[in-house]
């Protein structure tokens, strides 16, 4: 069989998946692409959490389009939501997608993977996400958003591997663009990657920012996710892409609010385990009207808060300063 004829085949037989999809989920979803600098785009995300009204998107993702092929960050909630992708980036370029960068395995930023490795693309993630499958958190994860997803989410979902693991900062070049993957260091989760491309002066940053909500810290390590800020300050990006919300065009201004969430996160359920208040009474205690007001509060800031407070714990038994 002659290479044009079979690539034409690999299309026809992902074009009627996709279709089986769409009618197997009650309609096929569309995405729009929004332009944020020369040679980058990104698909924005409804505010709150996930859920079978908003089918799964809230979480953003992006791409870059090269002389080369597409470079895609993150992938969306959902293998329906991966499909909506690769049809939107079809009608941005006419280049193949190349290569996806995987910020962090969380649900709301992996399961579109399944289309995009359909469509071509090598995925790539940092290392330390291979706990998140050696541990049985995928497959935990994977039947609880079944649970709560469905049909978004259902028994044809898997989470993709990556083929390329990462062990730390990763420079690139492709089509002429200069791509820069940085390392978090263990923040949002233990292997959350930003990917800068450079000539455009545009950070995809992955949950480490939540533009315009509150964040979702659950049990991650607050303090290297400040530490982490200071990364994403010294590559001064003109543009950043969050993980959920608007694109930033102040960098700098717009990481004071999640910033100030996780140091008032810190300071408040620091105190309660200094003074040994349990946590149901810390945050009744606690002054939580600055944020109270933003998307998602109710859904993640006792999560978040008492997350928190158990890694204050740990911070104060292992001789470290709440």
């Amino acid at each position: 069989m002659r290479p044009f004829t079979a690539r034409f085949l690999v299309i026809v037989l992902a074009l009627c998946a996709m279709a089986s999809r769409a009618l197997a989920s009650g309609g096929e979803i569309e995405l729009e692409a929004q332009r944020v600098s020369e040679h980058g785009w990104y698909f924005q995300g409804e505010s709150g959490m996930a859920s079978t009204a908003n089918r799964g998107f809230m979480s953003n993702a992006g791409f870059v389009v090269t002389d080369a092929g597409v470079v895609v960050f993150d992938a969306l909630g959902t293998p329906a939501l991966g499909e909506a992708m690769v049809v939107a980036i079809g009608r941005v370029t006419r280049q193949p997608i190349r290569r996806v960068v995987v910020s962090h395995y969380h649900a709301d930023h992996v399961y579109g993977l399944q289309a995009l490795k359909a469509a071509g693309a090598e995925i790539w993630a940092h290392r330390a996400a291979e706990q998140y499958f050696t541990s049985g958190l995928a497959q935990e994860r994977l039947e609880q958003r079944r649970r709560d997803l469905a049909p978004w989410v259902d028994e044809r979902t898997r989470v993709v591997r990556p083929d390329v693991w990462l062990d730390g900062d990763t420079d690139f070049r492709l089509g002429g663009i200069t791509f820069r993957i940085l390392f978090a260091e263990g923040a949002h989760s233990p292997e959350d990657v930003m990917l800068e491309v450079v000539e455009d002066r545009l950070l995809f940053a992955g949950d480490l920012v939540f533009a315009g909500r509150v964040p979702f810290v659950g049990n991650a390590d607050s303090r290297g996710w400040l530490k982490a800020m200071e990364k994403m300050i010294a590559v001064r990006p003109a543009i950043a892409v969050p993980g959920h919300g608007p694109v930033s065009r102040n960098v700098e201004r717009d990481l004071v609010t999640t910033r100030d969430y996780l140091v008032h996160l810190r300071e408040s359920m620091g105190r309660a385990v200094a003074d040994l208040v349990p946590f149901d009474e810390a945050y009744a205690r606690t002054d939580w009207s600055r944020f109270r007001t933003l998307p998602a509060f109710e859904q993640a800031n006792r999560i978040n808060a008492y997350g928190t407070y158990l890694l204050m714990e740990r911070e104060a038994l292992a001789g470290g300063k709440p």
